[in-house]
């Protein structure tokens, strides 16, 4: 049988996503939420989890583009002069690994959001990162140590199969996942070193926030065999930090369309979340 993870990123960051979360969650396929701890609506998505005991949700990591969990006082070297942690994400990378005082500020911020989310009292199932920036080595590192003293067993790593895409329409190889190809199969390494599971496949890097309904279905008709984990990003419209195009309806949509249960079921896929196929 095979195993697939929907997730929605961005949990918490207004209550667009967390009123399209519930709604997927519900009345579609989606099984998993990643929390941003310090975003403006966590609290109202903490509620949501609460009354949904089925959705499974992770700690979704914010170390750029977003609200740090510590005081800005205390982490100086992260933030921009707002108070809100840095936008130029190479520059923030380089300095988290050429500096000890700024892996000092990151270790300490990676706590405290693994705190925060330890204090919702919610069941911890995955956990992954914003931008995709636990593909820096320096960042891994931290993650691995919260994630053992927190008893991760999944985590996210960002490989897509581009053979499968093909199959679903004809376009160009995704150049990111090329890119970010080699940090990711490192990831995967340190990962499985540190007993925490990944998916066999993760989809979202090439058609991030333009999930069509046709692309969804596409996915599942195609999905390889194993775990695998399609990310989204739903919300009922656009918020006060949504990313320019992203069609956050569109893909509220598409989790919603009425013809993927039974799709699921001709298939034999299995639908949850981390703590559903990782022991």
């Amino acid at each position: 049988m095979k195993q697939l993870i929907v997730t929605a990123d961005d949990f918490g960051a207004a209550a667009e996503v967390n009123d399209a979360v519930e709604r997927a969650h519900r009345e579609g396929i989606l099984s998993a939420a990643s929390l941003m701890v310090a975003a403006p609506a966590a609290a109202q998505a903490v509620a949501i989890a609460g009354r949904n005991p089925r959705l499974r949700v992770g700690l979704h990591l914010v170390l750029v583009e977003g609200r740090p969990v510590l005081p800005p006082c205390e982490i100086p070297d992260l933030v921009d002069a707002s108070g809100h942690l840095r936008t130029d994400m190479a520059r923030a990378g380089a300095a988290m690994f050429f500096f000890p005082k700024v892996r000092a500020q990151l270790e300490r911020e990676i706590a405290a959001q693994f705190a925060a989310f330890a204090a919702t009292g919610l069941a911890l199932d995955h956990v992954n990162a914003h931008k995709h920036f636990h593909l820096h080595p320096t960042i891994a590192s931290a993650i691995l140590r919260q994630a053992c003293a927190h008893g991760v067993k999944g985590a996210r790593v960002p490989l897509e199969p581009q053979a499968v895409l093909g199959r679903i329409e004809k376009r160009k190889a995704c150049g990111v996942a090329r890119l970010t190809a080699p940090f990711a199969k490192s990831l995967r390494r340190r990962f499985a070193r540190a007993g925490i599971a990944a998916p066999d496949a993760v989809f979202g890097l090439a058609w991030s926030g333009a999930m069509t309904a046709e692309r969804l279905r596409g996915l599942i008709e195609n999905l390889p065999p194993g775990l695998s984990e399609i990310y989204m990003h739903p919300a009922t419209g656009a918020y006060p930090g949504s990313a320019p195009g992203y069609q956050y309806a569109a893909e509220l949509a598409a989790l919603t369309d009425l013809r993927l249960p039974a799709l699921l079921a001709a298939r034999n896929i299995r639908l949850g979340g981390f703590a559903d196929f990782i022991t």
